[in-house]
């Protein structure tokens, strides 16, 4: 257990960019409660929806100012709660306790977000691994129960989860077509298995996608961008195909409005699939059945998904992918790079 009772930690005090918005504070290390671990901090991913947090952007709960953003941890329990003593010391990836509070060097996650990380997947590869590979999964297995000779269009495809979907997707046999912004990240995809690379800044989607698949379209579209690509998305799409809503990276406002139209769907002949990365316990789901409606995966699939991913890992099947490592002291810098579209793969703070 940590014998200091204080530590630092990045908060945002007033919203705005992140040199301006976050401050390196010291403050009181804080303290599991009942069913919750504390990780002692080694890494930490970075994630688009940080930047909320940050900015002050389109949050389902908005925390309390000053506050701590980053929603996702890697690093050893030194801590534990009430029903969560056996993950104390072991070597864990963890989503942080209501997706904030991560930005620090001790941080508090929930035991039902919590995931073993061996010993021998090192820094900063471990770091990368949690959201990308787990939401990639979600989506192309859990949801579009994608198949070997099945044709997958992935957008993004040179950020954290979009590298993590080309992988998987390759390994299960399928075809990939993905989308980038840039030569680079074109690149990028193809070294990862992409069979095409189409740069959605320079060329018509919807065309080469149908020219690449004899003007059937795809069996899979693997979306988080969201309201930018949308319709070119389901143009794309073949009969009976899948969409899966991961995200909505060019404008989050869309998240909570009424911008889906019915006809299209109908018109289309596909399926639509949302997809959201938050683990709950057997009791915590029903809750959120119960009083909103909401459909969480269980930790049991999570353990499942992630023995999964290590295992392909460790057999050099996929890789995750780290494009760049800073300092804990340089958060706001990193943060801004995030915000302005200047990495792939996964950035990862070292502590």
């Amino acid at each position: 257990m940590s014998d200091s009772k204080t530590m630092r930690a990045w908060r945002t005090h007033a919203y705005g960019e992140p040199r301006t918005a976050l401050r390196l504070d010291t403050v009181a290390v804080p303290e599991p409660l009942p069913g919750e671990i504390r990780v002692r901090v080694q890494a930490i991913p970075l994630n688009l929806n940080d930047l909320e947090r940050i900015r002050g952007g389109n949050m389902m709960a908005e925390p309390t100012l000053p506050y701590s953003p980053g929603m996702e941890t890697m690093g050893v329990v030194d801590a534990c709660g009430e029903g969560a003593e056996a993950w104390q010391g072991r070597r864990v990836v963890a989503i942080t306790r209501h997706a904030h509070g991560g930005f620090a060097e001790f941080v508090i996650c929930p035991a039902t977000s919590t995931f073993d990380l061996p010993d021998s997947i090192p820094l900063p590869d471990a770091a990368a691994i949690l959201f990308p590979f787990h939401l990639a999964w979600l989506g192309l297995f859990d949801r579009a129960e994608l198949k070997a000779g099945e044709t997958v269009l992935i957008h993004a495809a040179a950020g954290g989860s979009g590298s993590a979907a080309i992988q998987l997707a390759v390994n299960a046999g399928a075809r990939v077509i993905a989308t980038a912004g840039s030569d680079d990240k074109l690149a990028l995809c193809r070294e990862l298995g992409a069979e095409v690379a189409i740069n959605y800044r320079t060329a018509d989607i919807v065309q080469t996608v149908l020219e690449k698949t004899d003007r059937r379209g795809v069996d899979v579209v693997f979306d988080n961008v969201g309201e930018a690509l949308m319709e070119k998305s389901i143009r794309c799409i073949a009969y009976n195909g899948r969409f899966l809503m991961m995200g909505f990276a060019s404008n989050k406002k869309v998240a909570d409005e009424k911008f889906i139209v019915p006809r299209q769907l109908c018109l289309g002949n596909f399926k639509m699939c949302g997809v959201l990365l938050a683990y709950a316990g057997d009791a915590m789901a029903a809750m959120l059945k119960q009083g909103m409606g909401w459909n969480f995966p269980s930790h049991a699939l999570g353990t499942r998904i992630n023995q999964k991913i290590v295992e392909l890992i460790q057999a050099r099947k996929i890789r995750p992918v780290v494009g760049r490592t800073m300092p804990f002291t340089e958060i706001p810098a990193a943060c801004e790079a995030l915000a302005a579209s200047q990495t792939v793969g996964r950035t990862v703070i070292l502590l």
